[in-house]
């Protein structure tokens, strides 16, 4: 399959309040050998059935504000309540002593394809392991049912360990993107003071 480039090549500027960041998509077919990871005896999963709109929204800020996550604040409240409602979704959290502090949700599509949607930690667990903890949770959940493939997607402006995490995990990278948006912390979605080794530009 080939593509039409709809940015040509060289530098293109952006407008203040503009963000460009490079996307990578990738996917598994099978499941692989799982991968061993260090015990988490202080952390706990557990499973959110339609989980409420405003306890979900606060732990997709905890763990994606600083990489400028947005893409669910922009929806309307009805229909994200209803994702999240959906058999075809499931988001797990990762707790600490009750608090959450983790997120992995998981969308399975018609097309027999399942998304890991969103995979994030707070700061104060990363490191030690719990992500490949984590990541052996997801690919098993995903891999319970048949399905087609397993993908996800990360950009430029997520964690600089991100890409390498997911190919270490299993994920094949198949194709790249350039996302352009509207800075969200130019709106007051996302505080300023967040992501701060993302230049906000007001113009």
């Amino acid at each position: 399959m080939t593509f039409a480039p709809t940015l040509p090549d060289g530098i293109t500027d952006l407008p203040a309040g503009k963000l460009a960041s490079v996307v990578t998509y990738l996917e598994m077919k099978a499941r692989p050998k799982p991968r061993k990871s260090a015990p988490q005896p202080d952390l706990t999963l557990a499973l959110h059935n339609a989980p409420s709109v405003a306890w979900y929204r606060g732990l997709y800020r905890l763990v994606g504000e600083d990489y400028l996550w947005f893409s669910r604040l922009l929806w309307e409240e009805a229909d994200l309540a209803a994702h999240l409602k959906s058999d075809a979704v499931e988001v797990w959290s990762v707790q600490k002593q009750g608090e959450d502090l983790g997120l992995l949700e998981l969308e399975w599509m018609a097309n027999g394809d399942c998304e890991l949607s969103f995979f994030g930690l707070s700061a104060d667990l990363i490191g030690g392991g719990v992500g490949r903890w984590l990541m052996e949770h997801a690919i098993a959940r995903a891999f319970s049912r048949d399905i087609n493939r397993f993908f996800v997607h990360t950009c430029t402006l997520d964690s600089p360990q991100a890409l390498g995490f997911y190919t270490r995990s299993g994920f094949v990278p198949y194709g790249r993107a350039v996302e352009i948006a509207d800075d969200p912390r130019i709106s007051g979605l996302i505080p300023e003071g967040r992501a701060p080794h993302v230049p906000l530009i007001k113009g």
